[in-house]
């Protein structure tokens, strides 16, 4: 079983944000089919996140989610911004969805703990 495409899993999200009244925007189109996805989330108190693809060794055998990993926690978003030009420039394919939301709310689940065996 294959991971869906990127630009669907995208389009997804950003629709599920809206649904759930979440301030989200591409603000970055990758390559439709496997492009890399972050995340940034600007908490408008002058604290934003960054949330990346996770790890392969994070990532169980047969898994074909999409896992995201905490890349910069509780940063300025000026920090986030940098972070994603150097992204940008290493990986040109990425997407990048920004999000402003008071609560930090990503809708997604960062992986935690110990990698997969």
């Amino acid at each position: 079983m294959s991971r869906i495409r990127s630009d669907f899993w995208v389009s997804a999200h950003l629709r599920r944000c809206a649904l759930e009244g979440v301030d989200a925007v591409l603000r970055r189109r990758g390559a439709d089919e496997a492009g890399s996805i972050f995340i940034s989330v600007d908490r408008l108190d002058g604290r934003a996140d960054l949330l990346g693809p996770a790890p392969q060794v994070w990532v169980p055998d047969g898994e074909v989610d999409r896992l995201f990993a905490v890349v910069l926690s509780e940063r300025p978003p000026l920090e986030i911004e940098e972070r994603m030009r150097r992204e940008i420039r290493f990986d040109p394919d990425l997407w990048w969805i920004g999000i402003d939301d008071r609560q930090g709310r990503s809708l997604v689940t960062p992986v935690t703990g110990e990698p997969a065996p």
